[in-house]
Formats: structure tokens, C-alpha cells, sequence
């Protein structure tokens, strides 16, 4: 297994290039409904690379690509309204991307990694706080590294800006959404 060193330096042997393992990272979102509840949903397509540089992580970097159409919340019907013109426009703009622009250190086995993330052709600099989870050698000998984390933006920077008015008051969809990431990545051969 691989270990961690001190709070802001990290094994050496974590440094280098790693492709983002689909089959267990969840990259997430959750919107508040109608003002009394959260809906969660997820992106099943996507790829994504980083490279971690342990001894100066601000050295690292990270781009992620995601396919818009493969939006999942669990109903069929509102994936489908996702994915049109009122959301995400997922026939104009079929990929949303991020891009790392700076990472720093933020506390033990944290970072805030600042980059430009762009939806429906707008691309605006967000930042998310990342934990590293864990690092360690898969019974395949691959290093794997975890990271989870999250930020919140809001929708209408973007350019997502449809909404119904309840007769309570209040709206259908929140404007700020929660990003969440939980990341595992496998370090390629170098």
C-alpha cells in the first residue's frame, strides 16, 4: 500500500499520470426540488486524466469531459427534459468539460483545484475542495489514488435557466446546484 508522508507532502510515488476508472467514480449533482427536497442525479459517460505531482502539487493538473446525454437522476422522463433545450441542450452542447487552471494545497490531504468548467458553451472558473481518499496497489498491481469532493455553482451562469413559479411561492428548481465528485484513478505506466 501506498502511504502518505506529511500534511502538505505526499509519497513521491504518487506523482505521475492516471486515468480516471469509471467503473468506480461517481460524478454527481444534486438540485433542490419544488423548495422541500433534494433530486440527485449522476453522469454515466464521461473521461478524464489528471497528473499528480506529490512533492508540489500545484505542478498537478486535471481535464475531465463529460457526455451531457448520459445524465441519470432514476425517471426516464425528467433525464429526457434534462438533456433538452429548457437544461443542458444536450443535442447542441453534448459535452460539458473542466479544464484545472490552479491547485493548491488546502490542509491535510485537501486542495482546491480551480479550473474552467463549460456548460451549454459557457465556460466560467469554478473551484472544487478535493480530499485525497486513499492511495494504495490493486491486487493487478495498479496504483490507485481516490479523491471526493464538491462545489456549488449556479445554474444560470451557465446558461440553464428554466424554472416554474409554485403557487406557494418559490420555484420548481433551485439555481444552485452541488457538484459532487468521487474520483478513483489508476495510475498509467509511465
Amino acid at each position: 500500500m501506498t502511504t502518505l508522508t506529511s500534511p502538505q507532502t505526499y509519497s513521491p510515488e504518487l506523482t505521475g499520470d492516471y486515468q480516471i476508472d469509471a467503473a468506480h467514480t461517481r460524478l454527481g449533482f444534486v438540485a433542490r426540488h419544488a423548495m422541500v427536497s433534494k433530486v440527485r442525479g449522476a453522469f454515466k459517460g464521461f473521461e478524464g486524466s489528471f497528473h499528480l505531482d506529490a512533492e508540489d502539487p500545484t505542478k498537478s493538473s486535471v481535464n475531465l469531459t463529460i457526455e451531457v446525454a448520459s445524465v441519470d437522476t432514476g425517471v426516464e422522463q425528467r433525464d429526457e427534459h434534462l438533456r433538452n433545450n429548457d437544461f443542458f441542450d444536450a443535442p447542441t452542447y453534448p459535452q460539458i468539460t473542466f479544464a484545472s487552471t490552479k491547485i493548491e494545497p488546502a490542509g491535510d490531504q485537501a486542495f482546491n483545484v480551480t479550473g474552467d468548467l463549460t456548460i451549454r458553451g459557457t465556460t466560467k472558473s469554478v473551484t472544487l475542495q478535493l480530499e485525497l481518499t486513499g492511495a494504495a496497489k490493486d491486487s493487478y498491481g495498479n496504483e490507485r489514488v481516490g479523491f471526493e469532493g464538491s462545489t456549488v455553482i449556479n445554474r444560470k451562469d451557465f446558461g440553464v435557466n428554466f424554472n416554474a413559479v409554485l403557487e406557494a411561492g418559490g420555484v420548481m428548481v433551485s439555481e444552485k446546484i452541488t457538484l459532487e465528485l468521487d474520483v478513483e484513478a489508476v495510475k498509467t505506466a509511465a
